[in-house]
């Protein structure tokens, strides 16, 4: 074998998506004005998936004490304190949804009671 010689390789299209363009414009797009528009996949829209994010920091931190690193340990115990403020704000909104529906609902049959009261 010819361990030398030079091997001519084609070249192969770009599999990634993060430069692909989306509806006539790149993805850096998506990133706008800091944490405002940025694309996420809907992971830490979901309460179940953020409390046990929550948890496994705050596993890490209890590890990290545990091993006598108080500096990792305070890291993961603010980050398992960032998730705990994501779910308490997720919490807030599922609640104040659940309000708006209800007022809704008892606006709606207040008016169905008043249209059959008036006919």
């Amino acid at each position: 074998m010819n361990n030398n010689r030079r091997r001519n390789f084609r070249s192969r299209q770009q599999k990634s998506n993060f430069l692909r363009r989306r509806n006539g414009s790149t993805a850096s797009s998506s990133f706008n004005n800091g944490n405002i528009n940025f694309s996420r996949n809907g992971s830490m829209n979901n309460s179940h998936n953020v409390e046990k994010t929550m948890q496994k920091f705050q596993q890490l931190a209890k590890d990290a004490q545990s091993n006598g690193d108080p500096v990792l340990a305070q890291n993961y115990l603010q980050h398992a304190d960032h998730y705990l403020r994501r779910l308490n704000e997720l919490a807030e909104k599922k609640e104040s949804y659940l309000d708006r529906n209800k007022i809704s609902e008892n606006q709606n049959s207040e008016d169905t009671l008043s249209e059959k009261k008036l006919s």
